[in-house]
């Protein structure tokens, strides 16, 4: 792939609209739909084109990427009214990047196929701002040779895309992220309030988890969150709950795992649409 190859991009929200304005900062010709029209604004103030509908996105472009929430939406895309399986079209690139159960993913796979189009899923690995600065991480399910062919545009995105194995793959690396992400951040938010609770202040106990052998870029990141009261959502409690069910759904029965999702529901309950760090309010409020 080339940047004389048009990009279709559906989703843009806190991640869809960062990835893809990468695409357009790399020369390339994009196209995008989102179901709130709204959101397509700044995109086209930087010269992307819009579509009115997915099917008419995969018409006007070689390359098709998703950027949405769940199974619902993805299934909504490809075989609504107007979706992508609605286009009469064989030969082009559908890429998944949205955090999806693998089932789905082989679901939307076969019925590619069937119609001659490929197919990828394509998670992330990182936030907001890894997308703002290229530097995702992209777990990728699917054939090789298609992966290879759409590398370059993957990596205009992150700095690492990396084909996992077959179609769903993709999907399952990055739900086993998740899932250590949850034990981590829970980790984080156990640890801070242990301490305080003995009277060591949060900023003393996180220059000690800076300077250990413990210390990583999330503890500083979501730490400096608690310190500063700030739980504006990156990643929200619901999606982490989302992907906490999903990774359930694939054999997740550990004792960490089913632990991890009973505090995150509760705390989602409480603060749900706040960021998953969010989780330290509702152990403080629940001590």
């Amino acid at each position: 792939m080339t940047s004389t190859t048009k990009i279709g991009w559906i989703g843009l929200g806190l991640m869809g609209n960062p990835m893809s304005q990468q695409l357009l900062k790399a020369g390339y010709e994009v196209t995008v739909y989102n179901r709130h029209k709204n959101k397509e604004a700044v995109l086209k103030e930087q010269g992307a084109g819009t579509a009115t509908t997915p099917k008419q996105l995969l018409h006007q472009t070689d390359v098709v990427i998703i950027m949405v929430t769940d199974d619902k939406a993805i299934n909504e895309i490809f075989t609504g009214e107007e979706g992508l399986l609605k286009a009469d079209v064989g030969g082009k690139v559908i890429i998944n990047m949205s955090t999806v159960s693998p089932a789905i993913s082989k679901k939307m796979a076969a019925l590619c196929k069937a119609q001659g189009l490929n197919y990828l899923d394509a998670p992330v690995s990182g936030s907001v701002k890894q997308a703002e600065t290229a530097q995702l991480v992209i777990m990728v399910g699917g054939e090789a040779d298609v992966f290879e062919q759409v590398k370059p545009v993957l990596e205009t995105i992150g700095k690492l895309a990396v084909n996992v194995g077959e179609t769903g793959s993709g999907n399952a690396a990055k739900l086993a992220i998740n899932t250590l992400l949850s034990f981590y951040t829970q980790g984080l938010a156990e640890a801070i309030i242990l301490a305080k609770n003995n009277g060591i202040a949060p900023e003393t106990l996180l220059n000690l988890i800076g300077n250990a052998a413990i210390a990583n870029p999330y503890t500083k990141l979501k730490g400096d969150a608690i310190v500063n009261d700030n739980f504006k959502a990156a990643f929200s409690l619901n999606n982490i709950v989302k992907d906490l069910k999903l990774s359930r759904d694939i054999g997740l029965t550990t004792p960490l795992g089913e632990a991890a999702l009973k505090t995150f529901e509760a705390a989602s309950a409480n603060f749900g649409d706040d960021d998953l760090i969010a989780i330290y309010k509702y152990l403080e409020a629940n001590k």
